[in-house]
C-alpha cells in the first residue's frame, strides 16, 4: 500500500525558554518560569492543533530536559519520531523582562548545542520526508552555523526533487548571525526553493536584498501599506520563481500592553490586505509570528482563498497574544 502525502515537516531547533518572574535574574529567591520554545516547534504544536500531521525533526541530548520536551510535543500531537539524540545540550533563551511584553530583551545561548553541531548527513531526508508533501523551515537555522546551512540545503534539494511543497519564515534575529556571513549571503539560495516565503518586508529587505521604498508606521494608511506590500512581493516572485505566495505580518506597538496586528498576503496575479486586530491586553507576545506562520500553511495546505489565508493567519497570531508560554 502506497502511503498517504500529507504529514508537515518542520525542521528547526528545540529551545527552552528561561524567564525571571520578577526583574532582575538574580535578585534573593527569585523565581524562574521555564518554557518549552523554537520558532519552528511553536508552529509545530499550533498546526497539531489546527488538525494537521506533524513531524518535528530536530536533536537533542540524552537528557531528563529533552526527554521532558518531547513529552510536551507528543501531548500536543507532533510527532518526534525523526528527533535526533546527539550532543550534550539544548539551546536556551533568556527573556529579560518579566512579563515578556517589551522588544528585543533575549540572550540568546544556542551556540554548541546539540542541533548547532547538525552537519550535512546527519538527517535521513528520505526517512524524514516519507509521508512528507510540506516543509517548513525559518532563518534561524541557517543563522546559526555553515554547517546547518549545508545541511538545510541537503534538505531542500531533496524536498525539491520530491516535489513537496516548502515554506519558510524569513525570521531574522541579528544577535544570530554572527559567523562571519551576511543574511543576503546565504537566504537566497536556499529560498530559491521555497513555494511559499513568509515573514514582513523588513526581513526580506535584509535577506532578499528586496527594495523598501517606503517608510511604513502604525500610523501609515492600508492602502498605502498594501502598495508596499505589493511592491515587494512582485521584487519576490521575479526573484524567485518557484514561490506561489508571499505573506507579510505589520506588528506595531504604542506600550507593552500594546499590540495592532494585520497582514497582506500576495500571489503573481493578485494582493490582499488582512482586517486590523488591536488589543491593550496582552498576556505573552512570544510564539505570535509562529502562530501566524501556523495560520498561513493551514489555510494554503486546504485549499482557503488568499484573503481566508490571511484572515486565518492574524486571527492566529492575535490569539497567541493572550497565551502564556511559547507554544
Amino acid at each position: 500500500m502506497v502511503k498517504e502525502k500529507n504529514k508537515i515537516v518542520c525542521f528547526g531547533e528545540p529551545l527552552i525558554r528561561l524567564q525571571a518572574v520578577d526583574n532582575p535574574f538574580f535578585s534573593q529567591d527569585q523565581p524562574i518560569n521555564i518554557y518549552p520554545g523554537g520558532s519552528e516547534a511553536n508552529t509545530a504544536v499550533r498546526l497539531a492543533s489546527l488538525g494537521m500531521e506533524i513531524s518535528f525533526v530536530s536533536a537533542g541530548p540524552e537528557n531528563r530536559l529533552t526527554q521532558d520536551y518531547l513529552d510536551v510535543l507528543e501531548k500536543k500531537n507532533v510527532g518526534t519520531a525523526d528527533f535526533i539524540i546527539k550532543g550534550d545540550r539544548l539551546g536556551v533563551f533568556y527573556l529579560l523582562s518579566h512579563d515578556g511584553l517589551t522588544k528585543g530583551e533575549v540572550i540568546y545561548d544556542r551556540k554548541y548545542s546539540s542541533f548547532y553541531h547538525l552537519e550535512k548527513g546527519d538527517v535521513d531526508w528520505e526517512r524524514v520526508f516519507d509521508g512528507c508533501d510540506f516543509f517548513h523551515w525559518t532563518a534561524l537555522t541557517p543563522a546559526l552555523s555553515l554547517n546547518l546551512v549545508e545541511l538545510l540545503t541537503e534538505g531542500l534539494k531533496y524536498a525539491s526533487e520530491k516535489n513537496i511543497t516548502i515554506s519558510v519564515d524569513l525570521n531574522y534575529r541579528s544577535k544570530l548571525w554572527d559567523y562571519g556571513k551576511d543574511p543576503n549571503e546565504i537566504m537566497p539560495e536556499l529560498v530559491k526553493h521555497c513555494d511559499l516565503i513568509l515573514g514582513n518586508i523588513w526581513a526580506a529587505h535584509i535577506m532578499l536584498d528586496t527594495p523598501l521604498n517606503r517608510e511604513i508606521d502604525i500610523d501609515t494608511p492600508s492602502a498605502e501599506v498594501l502598495n508596499c506590500a505589493t511592491e515587494v512581493s512582485e521584487a519576490i516572485f521575479e526573484q524567485f520563481p518557484k514561490a506561489k505566495l508571499v505573506a507579510n505580518t505589520f506588528r506595531f506597538m504604542e506600550n507593552p500592553n500594546h499590540n495592532r496586528l494585520y497582514g497582506t498576503a500576495h500571489t503573481p496575479d493578485k494582493n490582499v490586505i488582512s482586517s486590523i486586530k488591536e488589543t491593550e491586553a496582552i498576556v505573552d507576545r512570544i510564539g505570535s509570528g509562529d502562530a501566524f506562520m501556523a495560520g498561513i500553511i493551514a489555510g494554503y495546505k486546504t485549499g482557503a482563498e488568499l484573503q481566508d489565508i490571511i484572515e486565518l493567519g492574524i486571527r492566529e497570531g492575535y490569539a497567541k497574544l493572550f497565551v502564556e508560554g511559547d507554544f
